[in-house]
């Protein structure tokens, strides 16, 4: 792994499958936080079933306080299976864990009442109603006070867009209905950490973008979202910060910035990317302002921004526009390049992301 750079995170490089993967340290250089600042460390987490068969191995993780973190993985790339870990709901054949900087599952009573948590689909009482559903989660919370529960609850019901459905009976709800409930329950009361587990699974689009912006909403109060998912370009748009995992291994951790930097070569300005029927021209052009790297596919140029010769960043965007313009160069698409993190699972993977395995 290549030295981390001042003030961000080290991210990990692609590695062949079948070799030891190159874990993060769960404290080291470069600019990450103490660890004082983890909502969640992991340290060699590992989960064996019966036979020897690996679901989650040797996993270090560390989840920034104040994040949104996606957790990103195929379906079977253990993902569930370490936040059951996480919350306590079943043991680690090996290994050790801390949420909000107490050991678990030791230390469960007094750190889950600080967590919410929404895993596998919620369970309900299909004979209740939406409301009711509410009313008997919060009155299993021993620290509720039930003088404020119905207020509780239709907060709760409101955030995610259940009023109207509130005396709805729960088994005459849709699967993205109970998605929401589920959410709801885990937003009682006020919480430092929520842990999602697939919470967009059954929502139309309206649905997901409602629980995107539910998301940042929480984020902007101080509350870290962990958010488990295999719809990459879903959680691509709310996180800060992601990890991916696949068949049990994690195989890098970082700022969304730093991952895709990983996948376009470079941890600098980026690409500038330019659609012109002159590419030709065009890569004269950028040449003359210092452009690096540059590639021609068809009527598209790509090329690696330079760093201004003060330090201060890369050349206005706007000036290299211009020049193209007044050297004759016909641009239809100007702008600069930014890789999914679908693009970074497979490169670091070498595989599609099927979701269906």
């Amino acid at each position: 792994m290549p030295p981390a750079r001042a003030g961000r995170w080290p991210v990990a490089q692609p590695y062949d499958m079948g070799e030891p993967m190159p874990q993060q340290p769960a404290t080291g250089p470069g600019g990450m936080p103490p660890a004082g600042e983890w909502a969640i460390e992991t340290r060699g987490l590992t989960k064996a079933y019966r036979g020897g068969q690996l679901a989650v191995d040797g996993l270090d993780l560390v989840v920034p306080r104040g994040s949104v973190f996606g957790f990103l993985g195929p379906n079977g790339s253990g993902k569930t299976t370490t936040i059951r870990m996480l919350m306590g709901l079943i043991d680690a054949t090996a290994g050790s864990a801390r949420v909000l900087g107490q050991p678990m599952p030791a230390a469960g009573r007094r750190v889950l009442p600080k967590v919410g948590a929404l895993i596998e689909g919620p369970a309900l009482y299909g004979y209740l109603s939406g409301r009711e559903n509410l009313r008997r989660f919060d009155a299993a919370d021993p620290d509720a006070d039930p003088r404020t529960r119905d207020a509780r609850v239709d907060r709760a019901l409101e955030r995610v867009g259940l009023g109207a459905a509130a005396s709805k009976k729960a088994r005459a709800y849709s699967l993205g209905m109970k998605q929401r409930l589920g959410l709801a329950a885990a937003l009682l009361q006020p919480r430092e950490l929520l842990v999602l587990d697939e919470p967009t699974n059954g929502l139309d689009p309206q649905g997901m973008r409602e629980i995107r912006a539910l998301v940042r909403e929480l984020a902007a109060d101080g509350t870290t979202v962990f958010l488990s998912s295999h719809l990459l370009d879903e959680i691509e748009q709310v996180c800060t910060h992601a990890a991916v995992m696949a068949r049990g291994r994690l195989i890098t951790q970082g700022t969304v910035a730093d991952l895709s930097a990983t996948v376009l070569g470079s941890p600098g300005p980026g690409r500038l990317t330019v659609t012109t029927p002159d590419p030709a021209d065009a890569v004269r052009v950028l040449k003359e302002h210092g452009l690096t790297g540059l590639q021609t596919t068809d009527d598209r140029v790509t090329g690696e921004l330079p760093e201004a010769d003060d330090g201060t960043g890369p050349p206005e965007l706007a000036d290299i526009n211009a020049a193209l313009v007044h050297a004759g160069v016909r641009v239809r698409g100007f702008g600069t390049e930014r890789a999914t993190l679908e693009d970074v699972f497979v490169q670091l993977t070498g595989e599609g992301f099927d979701v269906a395995g």
